[in-house]
């Protein structure tokens, strides 16, 4: 249908206001929910990719997002619990000691408008925070957020907690920020680094895929 391709370019172009009408013009056009849904999430795989690759900078990801949650808003009604079943759940916070939260909310709205479902606990998390939000919302990725050198160091004390907890091959860890590095992530034991916020929910999909 041509109104879901334009549903797609108008998410890829960050046009927050067009999104309800068109979301409702597809579904009164005979779209399904998750037909729609499935174009928007189409859009936004693409401004992933082209954020990884520095095509698209943070502003325009931003709009792209907010366009996502504004379509949302109007489809979410709409979808039956079968269609509500996001790919994964992905705990989502910044580690102890910090502060920083731009980043680590723009990887969560990234996720979402891949269809994952995020648990965001927020700034300045100690270990055993991660662990116990893993458990209770049944997690398939936790992902950390690392702003600072100063705090690389709790990268272990995640890995360690999950493992003194015994669910350290059920959950799988992610990490990124500005001082992290692929080989810094298989040094600590951790499952997966992504870069910015387009590598994350890419990387998120592939794991919750496996």
């Amino acid at each position: 249908m041509e109104i879901l391709k334009k549903i797609t370019e108008t998410l890829y172009d960050g046009d927050e206001f067009a999104m309800p009408g068109l979301v409702n013009e597809a579904i009164n056009a005979g779209a399904t929910a998750q037909q729609v849904l499935d174009a928007m999430m189409a859009g936004m795989a693409i401004v992933g990719d082209e954020f990884s690759r520095d095509e698209l900078y943070i502003p325009e990801v931003l709009c792209s997002c907010h366009a996502m949650m504004e379509g949302s808003k109007v489809l979410k009604p709409l979808l039956t619990d079968k269609d509500a079943i996001s790919l994964g759940t992905v705990i989502l916070g910044s580690v102890q000691g910090d502060m920083h939260d731009i980043g680590k909310n723009l990887v969560g709205m990234m996720l979402e408008g891949r269809g994952l479902k995020v648990i965001d606990i927020g700034i300045d998390v100690p270990a055993e925070k991660f662990v116990a939000a893993a458990i209770e919302h049944k997690a398939d990725i936790v992902a950390c957020s690392i702003l600072l050198t100063t705090t690389m160091p709790e990268t272990p004390k995640v890995v360690k907690a999950f493992v003194d907890a015994g669910i350290r091959d059920q959950v799988k860890i992610m990490i990124g920020g500005a001082p992290i590095t692929q080989e810094f992530c298989e040094r600590m034991g951790c499952d997966a680094y992504a870069k910015d916020a387009g590598a994350a929910a890419a990387v998120a999909i592939d794991i919750c895929q496996r």
